[in-house]
């Protein structure tokens, strides 16, 4: 694996008990410091791949390196550390409800086993990165869904993970708010943070020069054009 890649896949497959492939032989790699999206239609695998990425399940097949360590048979103890060196922005945004957005925000850090006078400055700097400041003592309930969204990419950042895996991040929003949503992801990764955002949002796409894209249709690779990147293998 090249030092420059932080994810390596090679003829990764995946499948769940005894059904067919849902993914199959996947062949990519993200470069550290990249930004890529992730596109296709609905039920094309996405959603399973992202879960490989941030360590929810293990391929059934092939080989997947992360931060330059092989994870198939990696044992179960050696996954949490790894886990942190990601963070999350899941597309239902997971946020605790019974929790402020400033508890919200903080938990990543406190489960680090932080103490509070570590969290109160980079939480309150984060917010205000974010533009959240004066949501800080509310409950997610009472926020619209871009707010939600924000206070989860502030979750998902505040412990400085090297990769951020976001699931359609602009899905519930409008424009406006999508464009802000994707500046502060780029910001990101302009500091060097490394960003995969699967999206169906082709305007996102088209508006962000340089990104790297990978598309899935049917659990395989295809390239922007359309033609098959890797053969579909027959499910046993």
């Amino acid at each position: 694996m090249g030092e420059s890649a932080i994810v390596e896949f090679e003829r990764v497959g995946l499948r769940y008990g005894t059904g067919g492939e849902v993914l199959r032989d996947l062949d990519f790699r993200l470069e550290s410091g990249g930004f890529t999206f992730l596109t296709g239609p609905s039920g094309a695998g996405k959603t399973s791949l992202l879960k490989l990425l941030y360590l929810a399940q293990r391929p059934t097949r092939g080989a997947i390196r992360l931060f330059g360590e092989t994870i198939n048979d990696a044992p179960r103890d050696a996954m949490p550390p790894l886990r942190r060196r990601i963070g999350v922005v899941f597309q239902d945004f997971r946020l605790v409800r019974h929790l402020s957005v400033f508890d919200n925000v903080a938990l990543p850090l406190r489960i680090g086993g932080a103490g509070e006078a570590a969290v109160d400055g980079p939480v309150r700097e984060m917010l205000a990165w974010v533009g959240l400041s004066d949501r800080a003592s509310a409950r997610p309930a009472t926020l619209s869904g871009g707010e939600q969204q924000r206070v989860a990419i502030a979750r998902a950042v505040i412990a400085a993970p090297e990769l951020i895996i976001a699931d359609e991040p602009t899905g519930n929003v409008d424009s406006a708010m999508a464009q802000r949503i994707l500046s502060l992801l780029i910001a990101l990764n302009r500091q060097g943070t490394t960003v995969l955002v699967a999206t169906h949002d082709l305007g996102l796409i088209a508006g962000t020069p340089g990104a790297q894209l990978i598309r899935l249709e049917n659990g395989s690779l295809v390239d922007p054009t359309g033609s098959l990147r890797n053969p579909p293998s027959r499910a046993s």
